[in-house]
């Protein structure tokens, strides 16, 4: 017996062994309806946010950082559970790990007291809510002429947004240098990108154009954002307009992507686009 066989041998067994386990681990998440499992990795979640407010963030944030990584991952596998597979496992939790990072990171830059975690804990537990309800949407493979279908990504992409804010937020307060800012950003957009041109078509195989639509907007992004480190521009101006730009190119490859990129939805988001930049440069002082 060859090395290779020896492997496969030994692969076989453990599955053989842990078999039973794993019956009764499916039986025992099965036997919970999926909305209380939902409810209550909200709760958990939200615990873990309250927990974390406690503790002082320079000191404890790349503990946290694990532990709400592995946190939201897990809560989100308890969740939706049934049939993730291939690239869902990655798609379907690119959501609710980021927007738990970018909240708990935004969070740091607000003075911690009980005026300010109720209303912070109160807006993680309703947007986690909802990414979970969304990957749970994704995951079971709805038509994408249902309303169902179209409200769950509506929502994503809104979030995606909402988490664009706040990271940018947070990347231009750490004052790390431009190079760095805009690579800390670009792996945001990368993976938001890539699990919004993903959520079109949800599948579990791996389509690689994903990559080059999640390189293409990353890198735009990230120029941006380097740019805009040589303008007087307030912080959250700034990340107002990346938010914009991302909400923009965003759409615009969506629609390309889902191949009904019409003259008339290109007016729309540009319209949006030079609004917003519009107001930022009657903020900027020279």
């Amino acid at each position: 017996m060859n090395v290779k066989e020896r492997y496969t041998s030994a692969i076989d067994s453990l599955f053989q062994y842990t078999k039973p386990l794993r019956l009764r681990w499916f039986r025992m998440i099965n036997f919970i309806p999926k909305r209380i499992r939902i409810v209550t990795g909200v709760l958990a979640m939200t615990t873990l946010m309250l927990m974390s407010t406690f503790f002082s963030f320079s000191s404890s944030w790349f503990i946290f950082f694990i532990i709400i990584v592995c946190a939201s991952f897990f809560v989100t596998y308890v969740g939706i559970f049934e049939g993730i597979s291939g690239i869902e496992w990655v798609m379907l939790f690119v959501m609710p790990v980021f927007l738990s990072l970018a909240l708990y990171f935004a969070f740091s830059l607000i003075p911690v007291r009980w005026l300010t975690r109720i209303p912070f804990l109160f807006l993680f537990a309703l947007l986690f809510y909802a990414v979970l309800l969304t990957s749970n949407i994704f995951n079971i493979g709805v038509e994408r002429s249902l309303q169902l279908y179209r409200a769950a990504f509506s929502i994503n992409y809104l979030l995606q947004t909402i988490i664009v804010f706040a990271f940018t937020i947070v990347i231009a307060s750490l004052r790390v240098g431009f190079l760095l800012n805009g690579f800390l950003l670009f792996v945001v957009i990368f993976f938001l990108t890539f699990q919004l041109i993903w959520s079109v078509k949800p599948s579990d195989t791996n389509d690689h154009s994903l990559y080059l639509y999640g390189l293409l907007a990353g890198i735009v992004m990230a120029e941006l954002f380097i740019a805009l480190s040589f303008i007087p521009i307030k912080i959250n101006i700034a990340a107002l307009v990346v938010s914009a730009v991302f909400y923009s190119l965003g759409g615009v490859l969506y629609h390309h992507y889902n191949e009904r990129l019409f003259k008339n939805i290109i007016r729309e988001y540009i319209f949006v686009l030079c609004f917003v930049i519009v107001i930022a440069f009657l903020t900027i002082q020279w």
